[in-house]
């Protein structure tokens, strides 16, 4: 007997610790998992502007995503994804603080000049605010950002100062697709650290290139890659070829949209084969999503089955594609119907380096939703310029400055169509409630956005406006390319 309890103790004992401590893959806060003896590589993929509908794995039948088809195959799929904000600059400080950027007075958007009687050094990302780059290069991770940053342009909101080691990228929201263009100002142009240079191809096939050949170059040392793409938002240039490539596609716009669709799809090819080439796909988590809804007044891009577009409240303007994937800790195929945050990005990352997670975070763990466990989520919340939001349960409630709320049920009325605020006032009433008390702990914000969007925004919840838009962006697409088709498509053959 005592011999079969040595033999126990030597067995079985270790593997039952190992399962307490692993849970699923994933460390527990302030442990290290025993499966992996470095804590595991992170690489976040941002798009920009993307349609909810405009990716194969969501549905689209006329945009071709292979790389990210294979991604949601092998992952996990989240149908009812949100970002903090319906645009570019604060949704990216929510995405890169893991707090609401309402918080801290990030709430407008940065435009390329400061607005009267804003302090420039003020313009940016507030240097109280510690960014996941931060917490994970304290814990010993090499950090890069590739891409976009739009998060300020003064020298103290800069990448390499806010915890990056590695950047190549540009500080706007905005740039040409073609190298050596935008080159005049320091805000729109390409940096290599803190350098400007000019750029040796298309902007997104660039990116993909540069971030893989860092993950090859990386040692042993766990590395967190930031890949922002500036893909898809305008100005809407695309490779000749892969224009050319979706030349059965009608609409002109809808045709450079699917081309820079698709070059951004195979950049991120690049970073799946590095991944593998270095033999650490698997000890990799990949996470993909877009800042913000699909543009479709500008890039008439697709957010179906959901109303709205970028800049506003409504679903087509927060929620977003959302992928996951982590061979081994997530299972294949998963899909989530549980409403998640870009904000729960933060979090998933620390857990998944094995550091503990911050208490002012206002993330959960996304390990929280793919086991099923209920979360502890009180509700969403948003406002921008003149509007705000709240969604509880499946219920959402939009407050407007100019007329009544609308209430909407979700599980019922995913495009909202159907306003019951008059027929619920008791629970527009409450929700109305529940989100005054949220802004109560909000700072006043640091910056407005340019005027102009504060009547822009509030057009774009009218159908006949935004069709209005469309109309005009496709029109001008069309005098672009009939006119300088050379200026829209770039030519590998000039490279």
């Amino acid at each position: 007997m005592k011999i079969w309890l040595k033999v126990f103790a030597k067995l079985v004992v270790p593997i039952i610790g190992l399962v307490i401590v692993v849970e699923n893959g994933f460390a527990k806060p302030g442990g290290e998992s025993k499966s992996n003896k470095v804590p595991s590589n992170i690489v976040l993929i941002l798009a920009d502007d993307a349609g909810y509908a405009d990716f194969g794995f969501q549905g689209s039948k006329q945009m071709q995503t292979p790389h990210l088809d294979r991604m949601a195959a092998e992952g996990a799929r989240f149908t009812q994804a949100y970002v903090s904000t319906p645009f570019c600059s604060p949704s990216r400080a929510g995405l890169i603080t893991g707090r609401y950027q309402q918080r801290f007075g990030h709430e407008g958007n940065l435009q390329g000049k400061v607005p009267f009687g804003v302090d420039p050094a003020a313009y940016g990302l507030p240097v109280s605010e510690k960014t996941l780059a931060d917490r994970l290069k304290q814990a010993g991770y090499t950090t890069a950002l590739f891409g976009k940053w739009h998060l300020g342009e003064q020298q103290h909101f800069r990448p390499l100062k806010r915890g990056f080691d590695r950047f190549y990228g540009f500080l706007s929201g905005q740039r040409s697709y073609f190298p050596g263009a935008d080159q005049g100002r320091e805000y729109t142009a390409i940096f290599d650290q803190d350098k400007v240079t000019s750029g040796e191809d298309y902007l997104t096939d660039e990116l993909g290139q540069i971030t893989a050949d860092f993950i090859r170059s990386q040692s042993d040392k766990p590395f967190f890659v930031f890949l922002s793409f500036s893909a898809v938002h305008g100005p809407m240039h695309a490779v000749r070829d892969d224009f050319e490539h979706f030349s059965h596609i009608d609409d002109l716009q809808r045709r450079l949209l699917a081309a820079m669709t698709y070059s951004m799809d195979r950049a991120i090819g690049q970073v799946f084969n590095a991944l593998e080439d270095r033999g650490v796909a698997d000890n990799t988590l990949v996470i993909f999503l877009s800042d913000n809804g699909g543009a479709n007044n500008v890039l008439d891009s697709s957010n179906a089955p959901l109303r709205g577009a970028k800049g506003t409240l409504l679903e087509g303007g927060i929620r977003v594609p959302f992928l996951a994937r982590w061979p081994g800790r997530i299972k294949a195929g998963t899909v989530i119907d549980t409403p998640v945050s870009a904000l729960d990005i933060f979090p998933t990352a620390l857990t998944a380096a094995g550091l503990p997670t911050d208490d002012n975070l206002d993330g959960i763990s996304l390990m929280t939703s793919i086991k099923g466990k209920p979360t502890k989520r009180s509700a969403f919340f948003w406002r921008i310029n003149n509007a705000a939001a709240i969604r509880d349960g499946d219920w959402k409630l939009i407050r407007f400055p100019d007329r009544m709320p609308e209430l909407y049920n979700l599980s019922k009325d995913i495009g909202e169509t159907t306003n019951l605020s008059l027929q619920r006032p008791e629970l527009s009433e409450r929700m109305l409630t529940k989100l005054f008390d949220w802004e109560r702990g909000l700072s006043h914000p640091l910056w407005f956005s340019d005027y102009r969007f504060h009547y822009v925004d509030i057009d774009k919840y009218g159908s006949d406006y935004l069709a209005g838009m469309i109309a005009k962006s496709k029109a001008k697409i069309i005098n672009e390319l009939a006119k300088n088709p050379d200026a829209v498509l770039f030519d590998r053959s000039e490279k």
